[in-house]
């Protein structure tokens, strides 16, 4: 049998977030002849979360935040196409896409992430805007669609909450020009949060130096504050208080994908067990990472975060330690020491820790920008996103109303025998 009648080997990975396309990008070099890479994922883009809350507050394009998943791998294939089931004897991914399909595998990583959880309060599913892709960033954008009430409500208070709350006021106050009959004091933004301070992912000086700072700039910031029922008019907190607003934004909850859930793989608090080395104990050629897996870190023995940073260098990790495998070498445990974490304020302002150094403020903000510059997908996002961030310091926002109408078909025009058209 000569090379090229050598049947080639599958290595599929089931995700196209920030964990599977990093593995993608640095695996694919990596796997030794006769191995082939197929990327399975049910949108053909990575979206850059972070930056969903500017997506809201129109500080940057949509398209800004999406980076093709072709434009960053280029020796392997993509599958665009929603995962229904894997059989783990067969070795088998079952998918449906243009049509129904399956994937044999020899080796499979599980990069499927989690899914947002509306049932954490009650009546949170039926009117609370979720926060978690760029369908949810246009759709908060759009007045006509969020009934525009001058009334918004932000639960959570962590990094998609506080950065929410503060381009969303900025935006909502740099539009009151064009509203004349909106005064400011008819404006309020509520951020809720159950714990006593916000940004628990930092330090606590930083986190209660973004709570004054939002104060200062006009939101309602209540702390230890929790939501025990959502209507459609009003939020109700576990106190009794009742805050009338048509616009709930919900950046708290998650819950594991079904594609783990219904597995028969070993479970570790809803996400996938895995050996330090990141592949899953019983399980032969099976791998998982980023936040559908609980991976140990082995810098301090704790299950690592599901944080972009954390799953980013997972997957370089597990780009070495697949290719390792593969040739027969040893793998290598993960460990990652944090470099520092980062969260926007509002206008101008930032809060960031960064290799044990705290900042507040415009410098913060700076920093804030060059990192997620630095990190954001494709040279060409790399270039539209600098650009747009530009403009937008000297120019007011988009308030558009991005209408999603159709053309209306005319209906055809009855005729008459002579061809004439009918009076009616």
């Amino acid at each position: 049998m000569t090379s090229s009648q050598i049947p080639l080997k599958n290595l599929v990975i089931v995700g196209g977030g920030f964990a599977g396309i990093t593995l993608a990008q640095r695996l694919e070099h990596r796997l030794p002849p006769g191995w082939k890479l197929t990327l399975v994922s049910q949108e053909n883009f990575i979206t850059f979360n972070p930056l969903l809350p500017e997506v809201v507050g129109a500080s940057i394009l949509p398209g800004h935040v999406i980076a093709p998943h072709r434009q960053m791998i280029h020796c392997s294939n993509v599958c665009m196409a929603q995962v229904t089931d894997i059989d783990y004897e067969a070795k088998q991914v079952h998918y449906l896409g243009e049509g129904s399909g399956v994937l044999p595998y020899d080796q499979l990583v599980l990069a499927c992430g989690v899914n947002a959880n509306l049932d954490l309060v009650k009546g949170m599913s039926q009117h609370a805007l979720p926060l978690k892709t760029l369908g949810d960033a246009l759709f908060l954008r759009n007045p006509e669609a969020r009934r525009w009430l001058t009334t918004f409500v932000v639960i959570g208070g962590g990094f998609s909450g506080v950065e929410t709350a503060g381009v969303l006021t900025d935006f909502l106050r740099a539009s009151l020009k064009y509203y004349p009959r909106i005064q400011p004091d008819d404006i309020r933004v509520v951020l809720l949060h159950g714990q006593n301070r916000l940004l628990p992912e930092l330090s606590a000086s930083l986190g209660e130096f973004a709570g004054r700072k939002m104060r200062m700039h006009g939101l309602d910031v209540r702390l230890e504050a929790r939501a025990s029922r959502i209507d459609d008019r009003a939020v109700t907190l576990t106190s009794g208080e009742i805050i009338p607003a048509g616009t709930v934004i919900c950046t708290i909850g998650s819950q594991p994908n079904s594609l783990v859930t219904d597995s028969p793989l070993p479970k570790e608090r809803g996400r996938v067990k895995v050996n330090d080395d990141m592949s899953v104990p019983g399980f032969d050629g099976v791998w998982a990472l980023g936040d559908c897996a609980a991976v140990p870190n082995k810098l301090d023995g704790k299950i690592s975060p599901p944080t972009a940073q954390f799953a980013d260098r997972q997957g370089r990790q597990l780009a070495r330690n697949i290719a390792a495998h593969l040739q027969g070498r040893s793998t290598a445990a993960f460990s990652f020491k944090p470099v520092g974490q980062l969260s926007t304020i509002g206008h101008n302002k930032a809060v960031a820790e960064m290799f044990g150094i705290k900042l507040s403020g415009f410098v913060a903000w700076l920093l804030w920008r060059g990192v997620y510059l630095l990190k954001i997908p494709t040279f060409a996002r790399k270039s539209r996103l600098f650009l747009e961030w530009n403009w937008a310091m000297f120019f007011p926002p988009d308030i558009s109303h991005l209408g999603y109408r159709r053309t209306r078909r005319a209906t055809p025009v009855a005729t008459t025998s002579t061809g004439r058209a009918a009076n009616g």
